[in-house]
């Protein structure tokens, strides 16, 4: 089968770009559980860049490993293409949780999970200007403020009513999620010219190695390297590999706002496994109410297929 009419299939769309949300919502109970086990302080920047980085790199590695294997043109970058790869990389990595995780050292979580979803809102804009096939209409821009609600429903709570907005903060935070809308189009662009797992491995190599350097500089570490800390790290370069190759060949063979869209799961997922993984309660009406409304914000927006 041809891979476009493959990928661009709506029930593909809709299957595959729901696992790679899954798998993005069960790295919000991973990296909390990975702090623990690492013994890296809340306020400890430069420990936790250190501790993204290597789960970027490595998975990074990963894809390209897999590549190689399968007989990819794996180390075949032309010129043409290797400046771009690399400003991918550190952009859509690097400069990215650069922002997001001092951000979030400045704000609080629910903030963060909430302002996470901008990045479906910037996705769909800068696509209604830069597409001419990908326009912002009345049902697109109705399912994203449907899918919006649900966030912010599973969020709820007194720290949402805090109205209080800092640039180092939620400032931040609103950077990191326009940086990565802006790099997720670019990259679409870039994948036309080369294969797109082999792009998704570069750029999250060479943004988690830069990660980790810049870490260190800044006095982070990472100690405290058992069997269970080092399996929870090889599942989160596992679920990352994954999540990003699969992302990666969805938005090469689809409209950007059609695939940005499910982005609204990933806080959904995040709040469920939390709650299920950190022992919180699960079965809370505003669980539900989220869930069916992001999944009807979801529906508005393929339904135009």
């Amino acid at each position: 089968m041809n891979p476009r009419s493959f990928f661009s299939d709506r029930r593909v769309v809709v299957a595959l770009a729901t696992l790679c949300c899954l798998l993005w919502g069960s790295a919000y109970p991973a990296i909390k559980t990975g702090y623990a086990l690492f013994g890296i302080a809340a306020g400890d920047v430069a420990s936790k860049m250190v501790f993204a980085g290597y789960r970027f790199m490595f998975a990074g590695l990963l894809l390209l490993a897999l590549s190689a294997a399968m007989r990819r043109k794996t180390f075949a970058l032309d010129r043409g293409n290797l400046f771009p790869t690399i400003l991918l990389g550190l952009t859509q990595t690097t400069l990215q949780y650069i922002f997001f995780y001092v951000g979030l050292a400045y704000t609080t979580g629910v903030k963060s999970s909430i302002l996470n979803a901008a990045t479906t809102f910037f996705s769909v804009l800068l696509a209604h200007f830069i597409y001419r096939n990908d326009r912002l209409n009345s049902n697109k821009l109705a399912g994203c403020l449907i899918g919006f609600a649900g966030v912010i429903v599973v969020n709820f709570s007194e720290d949402l009513l805090d109205f209080h907005f800092t640039l180092l903060g939620e400032g931040f935070v609103v950077i990191a999620m326009f940086i990565l809308s802006a790099t997720s189009i670019y990259g679409k662009r870039l994948s036309q010219t080369m294969d797109s797992v082999v792009m998704a491995g570069y750029q999250l190599a060479i943004g988690g190695l830069v990660l980790v350097v810049a870490g260190h500089a800044f006095g982070g570490r990472l100690e405290g390297f058992t069997p269970e800390s080092t399996a929870l790290l090889g599942y989160m370069v596992i679920l990352s590999s994954a999540a990003y190759a699969i992302w990666t060949v969805l938005l090469k063979y689809n409209r950007v706002g059609l695939v940005a869209v499910f982005n609204l799961q990933i806080p959904i997922f995040g709040a469920v496994l939390s709650a299920i993984f950190l022992g919180e309660s699960v079965l809370e009406w505003k669980n539900v109410a989220a869930l069916a409304l992001v999944c009807g914000g979801i529906w508005m927006v393929t339904r135009e297929r």
